[in-house]
Parts: C-alpha cells; sequence; structure tokens
C-alpha cells in the first residue's frame, strides 16, 4: 500500500515553552480515512498545521513529514518546494477560510490557482472549464445554486461545504480538515462528514479529519490517532475505542471526548482569511472584488 503521509520524530515546544508534540511518528496509507481525536489542547491542529507546512518542527531535530513520497519538512525547516506540495493537500479549517466579500464560486476557484497563469490569477479571469468545473463541485457538495453568493450570506454549514469542494477544484490528493464541524448544528455536520466520507470512498483522496466527539469518529473513520498532551497513545480500529479505554487514556477528560457535541447556530460569520493554497491570494484581486 502506498504511504500518503509520513511523520517521523516530530517535535515542537512554542515560545512559551509548551510541548505541543512529542515524538510524533505515524504513516496513513493512500486512501484511509483517519480521525484525529484528543481533549482540547491535545496537539490535533498543531499536528495537521506540521503537515500541511504551515508551521514548522523544533529546529535541529531529526523531524520529518513526506506527503506522497514529497517532503513537507525536514529537521525543522520547511522545504523549499513546499508549494508544489501543498497544492496536492486540501485544508479545510474549522472557521472555513473563504473571502466574504466574494462570491462563492469565486472562492471555489481558488483551489485552481496553483494550475493557473500568473495574469489569470492576477486578473481573476478563470476559464471556462475551471468554473465549470467549480460548478460540478459546489453541485457534489450541495450548494451549487448558491454559487452567485457572496460567502457572507451563507449559513456555517454552505460555508463549510463551499471549503471542500474549494479542495475538489485544487484536486487535493490528501484532504486534512481540522475540527470541520465543531462550530456546526448535529444536521450540518453529518453532511459535511457524509461529504468528506464520500470523497474518501469515491475519489480515493486520503482524508485526516479532527474531531472531538469519539462518536462521529467511529461512524465515519474505520482509523483513530488518539492524542493527548501531544504525545500517540492509541492508532486502530475506531470499534477498539471503548469508554473504558478512552477513560484509561484521558482519565477525567475522556467525558469531553464521550458527550454528544450541543447544538449550534449556522450563523457563525465568516473569517476573512487568506486561503493556504499553492500560491498567494493576489491582493489586487480581493481589492477589486
Amino acid at each position: 500500500m502506498t504511504t500518503a503521509l509520513r511523520i517521523r520524530h516530530l517535535d515542537k515546544h512554542f515560545a512559551n515553552g509548551r510541548h505541543a508534540l512529542r515524538d510524533i511518528n505515524l504513516d496513513v496509507a493512500q486512501g484511509d480515512m483517519v480521525a484525529l481525536i484528543g481533549a482540547s489542547g491535545s496537539g490535533k491542529s498543531t499536528l495537521l498545521r506540521h503537515v500541511a507546512g504551515l508551521v514548522a518542527a523544533d529546529g535541529g531535530s531529526e523531524s520529518l513529514i513526506e506527503i506522497d513520497g514529497q517532503c513537507v519538512q525536514r529537521a525543522g525547516r520547511i522545504h523549499r518546494d513546499i508549494r508544489k506540495v501543498r497544492s496536492q493537500v486540501g485544508f479545510v479549517f474549522q472557521q472555513f477560510n473563504l473571502v466574504a466579500r466574494l462570491p462563492v464560486l469565486v472562492n471555489v476557484l481558488v483551489g485552481s490557482l496553483h494550475r493557473a497563469s500568473w495574469w489569470r490569477s492576477w486578473t481573476r479571469m478563470f476559464p471556462a472549464h475551471e468554473r465549470a468545473r467549480a460548478l460540478d463541485a459546489l453541485a457534489r457538495v450541495g450548494i451549487a445554486d448558491c454559487h452567485a453568493q457572496r460567502a457572507s450570506t451563507l449559513s456555517g454549514g454552505q460555508q463549510q461545504r463551499a471549503a471542500i469542494a474549494r479542495a475538489l477544484v485544487q484536486g487535493a490528493k490528501v484532504v486534512l480538515a481540522d475540527e470541520p464541524i465543531a462550530s456546526l448544528d448535529p444536521e450540518s455536520s453529518r453532511k459535511v462528514m457524509e461529504i468528506l466520507a464520500g470523497i474518501n470512498r469515491e475519489d480515493g483522496c486520503t482524508v485526516v479529519v479532527s474531531l472531538h466527539q469519539v462518536d462521529i469518529a467511529m461512524k465515519y473513520c474505520p482509523r483513530v490517532v488518539a492524542l493527548n498532551q501531544g504525545r500517540i497513545v492509541f492508532d486502530g480500529p475506531s470499534s477498539a475505542l471503548t469508554p473504558a479505554l478512552l477513560h484509561e487514556l484521558y482519565g477525567v477528560q475522556a467525558e469531553e471526548l464521550l458527550r454528544p457535541a450541543p447544538p449550534a447556530s449556522e450563523g457563525a460569520s465568516v473569517h476573512v482569511l487568506t486561503p493556504p493554497s499553492a500560491v498567494a491570494w493576489p491582493a489586487k484581486v480581493a481589492a477589486a472584488a
């Protein structure tokens, strides 16, 4: 089986002295769907950001991260060809990372920028075949009728589906989803997880998703990697995660993982952030919107 993600001896200390990740060693095969679970502060988001090359590991360490055999970072240094590697990685954020004032279709088309010439990126003149691809992606996640709306008008669940459509347009081989349902209501959470599972099943895309709820992880992900205080404390089939084992691994924090997520409002505002695409978001594009 081809290895999609390889992590060796990953350590991370933050400036405040906190040891966020402790000797992480992990292999994920191509086509796997893996859940990262853990209580708040366990290191889930930090790990995913290292995998995407958004954060560098401790300098001088023996750390290594590879995606599809290509180096993301080594010994605490981001690889010089990181943009090329990142073009194969779709990152789905908890807070969506859409540009609020731009139409949904344009937000999704950001996923194609790594294939576009510089002048098309600069002028936002996307070719017809890329627009068709973006519309197909929006149809696949069930919001094609929203393509002309500003991103700020969408509900939280629709925003997250637009972010997934962007990863589809990108042609990502690996999708990293960082708490993608944390701010969504139960029905929207179900739709988002079913879309991610469908991408994994139908496209053979490798999906690594961090989750707070063990029941969701067990329903959608055959394999679970559990983190506690920056360490991997369990790596195996989700069916093995009994309440007794979780209490053994996490103590009183196990209740946080076993407790179903409360209903949440979908009215969360869009955070205006620059998408972590293979090329930087053109400043002129945003200014022209």
